[in-house]
């Protein structure tokens, strides 16, 4: 099923994986320009050098903007809704060149008094291609319920 699902769609336990995409020098660079943040240890690799990580390393948050992309691009996926936030952690440094893609699961629902729309969180992670976890954490989303239909077949 690749449509956009509904709350109502949805079960806990639910998981998917993303597809996976590489991050490259530009990527960074435009990242940078995007935010203003040129912390040397992402834009200078003589700099980076110096460092722990020995090179340039993607932004943290650029790290966390891959992982909600990517989840755009899945098979599961819902309709529009919105984000309650996210809380997230850096668990090892993203290398120019690494492939990251998503690892996903509903781990919670529940309705809202908002009617017509309910709650999933989705723990999720950020892997590399050698299968670590470079970053993980939760998604809190608010997605619209299925119109409920009246007994003559009416949306409601």
């Amino acid at each position: 099923m690749t449509d956009e699902r509904y709350w109502d769609d949805a079960r806990v336990g639910d998981e998917c994986v993303t597809p996976s995409v590489t991050v490259t020098e530009a990527m960074v660079n435009a990242y940078a320009e995007l935010t203003g943040d040129f912390t040397p240890v992402h834009v200078d690799e003589e700099y980076a050098k110096t460092t722990p990580f020995g090179t340039r390393v993607a932004h943290g948050l650029f790290g966390l903007s891959l992982a909600d992309g990517l989840k755009t691009r899945a098979d599961y996926r819902f309709l529009p809704g919105m984000s309650l936030g996210w809380t997230w952690d850096f668990k090892l440094p993203i290398k120019l060149g690494d492939t990251v893609h998503v690892k996903f699961r509903v781990g919670s629902m529940r309705t809202t008094k908002r009617d017509g729309w309910g709650i999933v969180v989705l723990p999720s992670e950020l892997i590399n291609q050698r299968g670590e976890v470079v970053q993980l954490g939760e998604h809190r989303l608010m997605i619209p319920m299925r119109p409920k239909t009246s007994a003559k077949g009416e949306q409601a």
